[in-house]
């Protein structure tokens, strides 16, 4: 094994452990404040919070992080998101946790991510060969999904046993394990710290900019994602929670088991992208996978009425995305240089993750003001809707799923029809990029 891919290895094994830390917390802290409000929308703010400073941030970060020290900006950022939890541990412990400081915290955590993500991203770049891309993606898909597996069972075992406070304290014992191995053991070569840069941050954004307007294949990924992504957070990663403990008379334990099916389909997923499962045809890896995600996961989740179907649902959702992520990093790191790779997934991040807030905020919003209200006021057509996902309190966030899976589904497989029907997509930098440059 390649030496700095063992060196990958470690970093990802020590940043994946402080990720569970933060993944029990957040599961914890949605449990928290949907126990004071009931409302979706006050769940949906959590996110949005988090994402605004994350998207507006990522317009600039990635010419600071070519710039600067990989290292000692995921150093510098995982310690603003360490000094968070100790302020909300601080505040449960003294009784005045109040849900503005949650929103406060989710700001200053995205803030951060903005810088940390890209700077983890082109240390991938540098610590793994070219040709283990595929299966570095992979792991990474691996561990993100059995920390979706083992957050919520771990985080709404101990919320119960002992609140919020046994969460925060792991939560922060992870973060330290993870500081103190990047800090002393991992080595992050820096090959462009000689190299004075003489433009100006808004200078090195243009610059990300026109790259992705020079190679119009990955501008094209970039854009559909965002579409994607809008669909994905009008449910899945924004209303499910609410949806689920609403449909099952708030129980826990029952979103935590959808919570767990989710995350073993993801980490299934993660082992035959690691294993070498991908397709050959990066296009298909991105968009039939993200279509076979909307309409089995989606549909399954709306018309479902127990944690059986919502489970297998939350399974077939997630055993498609890590081929996903996989598709797309192939692509880039083969395309863009290691020189500018902070810039350009800095600006990816700002464009594919710009309709983020928009889909969490509009979701929220439909599910208390218009979907909500619909199932449950005997309006014109609701009677059909009742034989497909049932009645009472959920109801109608059951049919925003219903929704996102038709327009998802629909969206990915007549993009991926267009795109081969289109052939070639490539910009200047992609022309002799190898033998899947025409599929982009």
């Amino acid at each position: 094994m390649n030496k700095d891919f063992r060196k990958y290895v470690v970093f990802w094994l020590t940043q994946s452990f402080s990720q569970l830390g933060s993944a029990m917390t957040s599961f914890a802290l949605i449990l928290w404040v949907y126990s004071v409000k009931h409302s979706a929308m006050t769940v949906s703010l959590m996110s949005f919070f988090n994402y605004v400073p994350y998207v507006v941030v990522s317009l600039f970060a990635g010419a600071f992080v070519d710039a600067h020290s990989k290292k000692k900006i995921m150093l510098a950022a995982d310690s603003a998101a360490a000094c968070c939890t100790v302020f909300v541990l601080a505040m449960s412990l003294s009784g005045g946790l109040r849900i503005w400081h949650i929103y406060l915290i989710n700001g200053v955590i995205g803030f951060a991510n903005a810088f940390q993500s890209p700077a983890s991203g082109v240390a991938m770049g540098i610590l793994v060969p070219k040709e283990k891309i595929a299966n570095a993606s992979g792991m990474l898909s691996f561990s993100g999904n059995l920390i979706s597996v083992l957050a919520p069972v771990l985080a709404a075992s101990v919320y119960a046993f002992g609140g919020l406070k046994y969460i925060l304290i792991f939560d922060f014992g992870s973060f330290a394990v993870a500081f103190l191995v990047l800090l002393c053991f991992i080595r992050i070569p820096e090959k462009r710290s000689a190299e004075k840069r003489e433009g100006s941050l808004l200078s090195d954004c243009r610059e990300g900019y026109a790259f992705l307007q020079q190679n119009r294949g990955i501008l094209i990924i970039v854009l559909t994602m965002a579409m994607l992504n809008f669909f994905s957070r009008l449910t899945y990663e924004n209303i499910l929670s609410p949806m689920i403990l609403a449909r099952s008379g708030g129980n826990e334990v029952a979103l935590g088991i959808v919570n767990a099916a989710m995350g073993i389909g993801g980490v299934l997923g993660g082992i035959l992208v690691s294993a070498g499962k991908m397709p050959k045809d990066s296009l298909k890896a991105i968009y039939v996978s993200a279509g076979l995600s909307f309409l089995l996961g989606d549909l399954m989740m709306g018309a479902g009425r127990g944690v059986f179907l919502w489970s297998a649902a939350g399974f077939m959702a997630s055993l498609p995305i890590p081929f996903i992520s996989a598709g797309q990093n192939v692509i880039l790191y083969r395309l863009v240089p290691e020189e500018m790779q902070g810039r350009i997934f800095s600006v990816r991040n700002a464009v594919q993750f710009s309709s983020i807030p928009v889909g969490i905020l509009l979701g929220g919003f439909l599910a208390d003001y218009v979907f909500e209200p619909y199932m449950s006021g005997g309006y014109a057509g609701s009677g059909i809707l009742y034989h497909i996902v049932g009645s009472g309190s959920g109801s109608g966030m059951a049919v925003m799923f219903l929704c996102t899976g038709i327009l998802g589904s629909l969206f990915s497989f007549g993009f991926y029809r267009y795109l081969r029907s289109h052939g070639s997509l490539c910009g200047p930098g992609e022309k002799d990029s190898g033998k899947d440059s025409g599929k982009i």
